[in-house]
């Protein structure tokens, strides 16, 4: 009688894509998730806007997307995601901690939010938590996201605050959005006075410190 044992097959990996603009960031984040024994990444992107296509061209099990990308958000494509690729999980991987990220994050359909400032074992251990269906959120930055409160802008708030961002016009802006000059004024003023701040600049960057753009 054969005594000799058998093999025992090797898990499914999990098919993780890789969403990063940094290049070199991106590339260490693979190599070193490549090396864990159940993970593969099987795609590497450095904008935005090819999420959607790369995740229904590859199907992965997990989509590991940074915020800001070019061309469209890690928030937007998550979004997008949940609706036409719902079996692919959502981890939102970010250098910035913000509590309106993370609430954005949730409300996208993601089903976990860490920053890049922990160990690789860490992300990859948070991997497969969201493939069982579990929900993984950085502990420091739930706990301040609940403390922050939602945010108190309005979308058509945000819109006219991240059309201020390269120093616009009031008519830039109005015509970019297709409103008013008066309207965009009242959203501005509007902004201005909920963010506590002086000018729209100044409202502009203590939005985006907060995550709320």
């Amino acid at each position: 009688m054969d005594e000799t044992p058998r093999r025992q097959q090797p898990a499914k990996a999990i098919r993780v894509l890789l969403a990063e603009d940094q290049g070199m960031m991106r590339g260490a984040l693979a190599l070193l998730l490549g090396m864990e024994d159940d993970i593969e990444v099987v795609a590497q992107l450095s904008s935005g806007d090819a999420i959607v296509d790369a995740v229904l061209a590859h199907r992965p099990d997990v989509a590991l997307l940074d915020i800001e990308l070019p061309g469209m958000s890690g928030l937007e494509a998550a979004a997008e995601l949940c609706e036409r690729a719902p079996g692919c999980r959502v981890l939102i991987l970010t250098t910035f901690g913000r509590p309106g990220y993370l609430r954005r994050a949730m409300e996208a359909g993601a089903a976990g939010f860490l920053v890049k400032d922990g160990p690789v074992e860490e992300l990859a251990a948070a991997i497969r938590r969201v493939l069982r269906g579990e929900t993984v959120v950085d502990p420091a930055l739930a706990a301040a996201a609940l403390s922050a409160g939602p945010s108190p802008l309005t979308a058509r708030e945000c819109d006219v605050l991240k059309a201020s961002v390269d120093g616009a016009t009031v008519a830039d802006i109005a015509a970019r959005l297709h409103l008013s000059e008066s309207t965009v004024r009242n959203y501005l003023s509007s902004a201005i006075g909920k963010t506590g701040t002086r000018n729209r600049m100044e409202a502009m960057r203590e939005a985006r410190q907060q995550g709320w753009l």
